[in-house]
């Protein structure tokens, strides 16, 4: 999948080799493929079926570079001071290196660390933008059913920060992202009796930003809840200027799921569920005939 000369929507997948919490995790091998190239794929199977995209994985680190020409996935260098994913996918979309300069309607960040996101949830992403003008930023959520709750209690007793739960309003617009179980609960057993789902809901991390919106985005002042010290969550940045964000209800048709990787429990945890329903990645090397 090349990058086209003129397309409305361009998936960018910003992939850092100094990670904080899992230094060069683009490059770790999951179940035997490497993260970065699981990520392409999921990139390339969207584009396939939406057909008017492309997408391109964005770097500031050369031997995630190298590792994707070999590859033969679509990559070009960003600057290296990008605070965050966001500002690297407008560093792509703008890249004064590519000869493709043209402004997308929507631009698609994947964060590069979710290898198990079915292409559907993209696929979600474009049709709410399709359909909901004025709308500055869309990103996917999954409600969880108890066991799931249950499931993250337990995974944040040992990594507090992996996955991010989001609150939301009657029209599904975001009123908060948290490191922390957003909304708390303070009497599960009964709230397990008055509530067929829990309240709690999941955030996917992935993002799908108007043009206008991004660029936006980078003029603002950061938001201190971005701070690593804080939340670490660059989309609030959005929220904290009165800038709406749609949360696009999903789910993964009973399988079960995980949050993005950031910790080497975390790819025990993707691997454990490739074990167990199959590897999106080889279905989708098969789907392209590879």
């Amino acid at each position: 999948m090349l990058q086209k000369d003129s397309v409305s929507i361009r998936i960018v997948i910003p992939s850092r080799y100094q990670s904080t919490r899992l230094p060069g995790k683009p490059l770790i091998k999951i179940a035997g493929v490497e993260l970065v190239k699981r990520v392409a794929g999921i990139a390339s199977l969207v584009c396939e079926v939406c057909g008017d995209c492309d997408f391109v994985v964005a770097t500031d680190d050369a031997r995630i570079f190298e590792f994707c020409e070999n590859s033969g996935l679509p990559v070009l260098m960003t600057r290296a001071d990008c605070a965050n994913g966001t500002e690297r996918c407008w560093d792509a979309v703008i890249n004064k290196s590519s000869e493709r300069k043209f402004e997308p309607k929507l631009v698609i960040n994947m964060q590069g660390d979710n290898p198990l996101c079915p292409p559907h949830v993209i696929r979600a992403l474009i049709e709410s933008w399709r359909v909901n003008s004025g709308v500055d930023l869309f990103t996917p959520s999954v409600r969880l059913s108890w066991e799931e709750f249950d499931g993250i209690i337990e995974t944040k007793k040992s990594t507090p920060y992996s996955g991010t739960t989001v609150l939301v309003d009657r029209n599904n617009f975001a009123l908060a992202f948290s490191k922390a179980v957003i909304p708390v609960v303070r009497d599960i057993v009964k709230a397990k009796k008055l509530l067929s789902m829990s309240p709690v809901c999941r955030h996917v991390g992935v993002y799908a930003y108007t043009f206008g919106a991004l660029r936006r985005y980078v003029e603002l002042a950061p938001s201190d809840y971005e701070l690593s010290c804080v939340e670490g969550l660059e989309q609030m940045r959005f929220l904290e200027n009165g800038m709406r964000i749609k949360v696009v209800p999903v789910d993964y048709g009973g399988q079960e799921t995980t949050g993005g990787v950031d910790s080497p429990e975390d790819i025990e945890r993707v691997e454990a569920i490739i074990a167990k329903y199959g590897d999106p990645y080889k279905q989708s090397v098969t789907i392209h005939g590879n």
